[in-house]
């Protein structure tokens, strides 16, 4: 069994994407589709929301993948400190846009919920703020590797700003534990039974954030693939301008 470190290689990396990014996505678009349709016209109106309980098959979803596509960028950004492979380095910056993405289908998502719950689109509530910082921890993250040309250098910057936005990222996900007077609602998905939502949406729950996970992995895998090329043509245009 070869090592996990052969994919950093980024002829490796594209070889086997290539061979699985058509199944990752037939998977996404059945799971999405499935989560979606179910969810949305499938399920019944909450006896305390009404209709509005169904933005969760879109917020909730986006939510989590917001917080994790970061700790997936701490990842990514943590082996390239220490290991210096470019793969790594690469995927960090191909999903960061679609992290961002994310967030602000959740912030957007979480306004049209609250405001019929809560009577207005925005409340500086403790997660929904570390949220909205989030959010511009991505803008940030992004913005750096665009203001700097040497793909190296925005590397090792970029993976230091990962660090510190991971701050929020926790935040975010622990707000409500952290600070109980905030207005968000508890975890949607939990193990304690009293705050999980309903087996009636609690499964088309389920598989909408598959299909979000599944779409997220696809993305990803096209968008490194999309970078590892570029930095291919940046370094073969430096080498035709040397000679």
């Amino acid at each position: 069994m070869g090592s996990i470190w052969e994919y950093a290689n980024p002829k490796k990396f594209i070889a086997t994407t290539d061979k699985v990014l058509p199944w990752v996505s037939l998977l996404a678009l059945v799971a999405l589709v499935g989560g979606l349709v179910w969810g949305f016209f499938f399920t019944p109106d909450d006896y305390k929301q009404g209709s509005t309980v169904k933005i969760i098959y879109l917020h909730v979803p986006s939510a989590l993948m917001a917080i994790n596509v970061w700790i997936m960028m701490l990842v990514a950004s943590l082996i390239w400190i220490v290991r210096r492979h470019h793969v790594s380095a690469l995927a960090a910056k191909a999903a960061a846009p679609i992290g961002a993405t994310m967030t602000l289908i959740a912030l957007i998502t979480g306004a049209i919920w609250g405001q019929p719950m809560w009577g207005t689109w925005w409340e500086w509530d403790p997660r929904l703020t570390s949220f909205l910082i989030l959010f511009l921890f991505y803008l940030g993250y992004m913005a750096l590797w665009s203001a700097i040309e040497n793909d190296d250098t925005a590397a090792d910057l970029t993976s230091i700003l990962c660090l510190v936005g991971s701050v929020f990222a926790l935040l975010s996900r622990y707000a409500v534990n952290f600070w109980n007077q905030g207005l968000h609602q508890g975890a949607s998905l939990s193990m304690d039974k009293e705050e999980n939502v309903a087996d009636v949406f609690y499964y088309p729950l389920l598989l909408s954030i598959a299909g979000f996970i599944l779409l997220f992995i696809a993305l990803v895998f096209l968008r490194t693939q999309t970078e590892i090329r570029a930095r291919r043509m940046r370094a073969l245009l430096a080498r035709e301008r040397m000679s």
